[in-house]
């Protein structure tokens, strides 16, 4: 079985070997999602934009609540994405590495740890999603999927880049009555997800969505539904 070294030092690997039989349908997904199955902003072709990963990470849970997937809440001081919920992640920093190698591997990893406090060397890589572009930001990601195979503590490290930490039951993510549309002031629409007294939209909720869609764990949801950006607020 390979396993992942943590953030810092020694090599950095993805390995589907040992993981358990839920997650099956989102490694085999990963292994065959093109990126405009994923989102319509991919990366410029003259190659700008500043790299980044995020760190998609699945538990086990609890036996009420089922798997879960980890998500924070940025710090409404923040100049960019100020207050959404997201994947733990940022940019990638010269000691990640390669940034079309193994360095969004490092700065998923290290973002999170830094983030979210939780230890890197409990967490096993199974997946890399293909680059994808965020145009307000600037910003190129790379989407790095984790199975947190010894789950550690985790809670807001820094309250200046973190307003919370928290999970959500993958279940909460597929009920229909957690789902809706909403419409940016731009008029762009997305999908959006109603948990954790949280509205879940925008990068991070379209890539839930297509994780969900791929894995087929998706449920039929009422796309006519409407929430604005401060629904919840």
């Amino acid at each position: 079985m390979t396993r992942t070294s943590g953030a810092q030092g020694g090599p950095v690997t993805v390995s589907r070997a040992g993981l358990p039989g839920w997650l099956d349908p989102v490694a085999g997904a990963v292994e065959t999602i093109r990126p405009r199955q994923l989102s319509r902003f991919l990366p410029p072709e003259n190659g700008s934009g500043r790299q980044s990963a995020v760190l998609i990470l699945f538990g086990e849970g609890d036996g009420e609540r089922g798997p879960e997937l980890l998500l924070m809440e940025r710090a409404s001081s923040l100049r960019s994405h100020a207050g959404q919920p997201s994947f733990p992640g940022g940019a990638l920093d010269p000691e990640d590495g390669d940034p079309h190698g193994d360095g969004p591997l490092r700065a998923a990893l290290r973002e999170a740890e830094e983030e979210t406090g939780l230890d890197p060397t409990g967490v096993q890589l199974f997946g890399v999603l293909p680059k994808l572009y965020i145009p307000v930001s600037g910003f190129v990601v790379t989407p790095v999927l984790g199975w947190w195979r010894v789950p550690s503590p985790v809670g807001v490290v820094d309250p200046n880049e973190t307003a919370r930490v928290f999970t959500v039951p993958v279940a909460d993510l597929t009920h229909p009555d957690n789902r809706a549309t909403t419409v940016h002031p731009s008029g762009f629409q997305g999908p959006a997800f109603l948990v954790e007294s949280a509205l879940v939209w925008g990068f991070t909720a379209g890539v839930i969505d297509r994780l969900l869609h791929f894995a087929g764990w998706e449920r039929p949801w009422d796309r006519d539904r409407r929430v604005p950006l401060d629904w919840g607020s």
